[in-house]
């Protein structure tokens, strides 16, 4: 779990954030309440930093920026999962403010029959002391239910927390490999190569593709190409590790990403899978049937510097394509 504040601790960081939300040219918004939370309990540093740049230059934070830090910092959710967050904690600031409004009027309106009990003199007598102990119990329950709907609060928002990172994790996943998905691999490789200022130390990519898989499905349906890519890419888990991005490009392409593997290192890991996908052998349904062997052909690309990310990955896929064209079943390194 992200947050493991208290109950003293968060309801104190609600307290905090508010009136940070209500100064800024933004709306009183989820995507705003996360914000300004790590930024008052200071859980957040790369969050912190920016939002007093922004704050140093311009005074106040407008609704871009405000739901370009949520962004950068704080979550990347679906459109579907931040409305959902959106429409839950709308209803937590509503039941909040109409719990707060009653606790401010049980306060004032104990304020007021201390001042007119103080002003008339009947504070020393019976009746006066019965209305005073009458008034300060009322405020002591509204307190008290505001309390407690702020412990209800912080429990609604944290699993709101939850169903939003497991919205985003599903929004980078494959559903049918468990591997990341293109759009996520995309983001990965542009801050991978963004990070990249040792031209010794260049990330290598894999492209990965099934050979005859169209093929294998006009043979034995869709349901078992399904269960072929599921195979593939277990193998493929198997064998990435450390900072290694495993992704489903398309189809029954797959990439790999390495980091801080050389280009020796990634010939070797493309045969490693290779190898392991033709020994591999995979039964039909609950047949003992073993169909016709799975291959794989992979292309190998070394990372130039100051080349675009577009670029590295159609190197990658043209090393792939003459693997192909060589026979299948083989590895091809990328030129420059």
């Amino acid at each position: 779990m992200k947050y493991q504040h208290s109950k003293t601790e968060s309801s104190e960081y609600l307290r905090r954030a508010l009136p940070l939300m209500s100064n800024q040219d933004a709306g009183l918004h989820p995507i705003s309440y996360a914000v300004w939370y790590e930024y008052v309990s200071g859980m957040n540093v790369a969050l912190n930093a920016a939002a007093d740049k922004l704050l140093t230059s311009q005074g106040k934070l407008s609704e871009r920026d405000v739901i370009m830090l949520f962004e950068r910092y704080v979550a990347d959710v679906s459109e579907e999962a931040a409305s959902t967050f959106a429409a839950g904690f709308q209803r937590i600031l509503g039941d909040i403010s109409h719990s707060t409004t009653a606790a401010s009027d049980e306060a004032g309106a104990f304020g007021d029959t201390l001042q007119r009990l103080s002003d008339s003199g009947d504070m020393q007598r019976p009746e006066g002391i019965a209305e005073l102990m009458q008034s300060a119990q009322s405020m002591r329950t509204s307190v008290s239910t505001l309390q407690n709907k702020l412990d209800d609060s912080r429990r609604e928002i944290e699993s709101l927390r939850v169903e939003v990172a497991r919205a985003r994790e599903a929004s980078r996943t494959d559903g049918l490999t468990g591997l990341v998905n293109r759009k996520s691999f995309d983001e990965v490789l542009a801050s991978c190569l963004a990070d990249v200022s040792n031209p010794d130390a260049s990330p290598c990519l894999l492209m990965c593709d099934i050979d005859h898989f169209k093929k294998i499905n006009d043979t034995y349906g869709h349901v078992f190409g399904d269960k072929v890519i599921r195979a593939v890419a277990n193998v493929i888990k198997e064998n990435v590790k450390g900072r290694d991005t495993a992704a489903r490009y398309g189809g029954e392409e797959f990439v790999i990403l390495l980091p801080e593997t050389s280009q020796q290192g990634a010939e070797v890991l493309a045969e490693q899978i290779r190898h392991a996908i033709e020994r591999g052998r995979i039964k039909r349904g609950s047949q003992d049937e073993t169909v016709a062997r799975i291959t794989l052909s992979l292309g190998v690309a070394r990372y130039q510097p100051g080349e675009p990310p577009t670029r590295f990955i159609e190197r990658a896929d043209q090393a792939l394509y003459a693997a192909k064209q060589g026979g299948r079943n083989r590895v091809n390194v990328a030129g420059v």
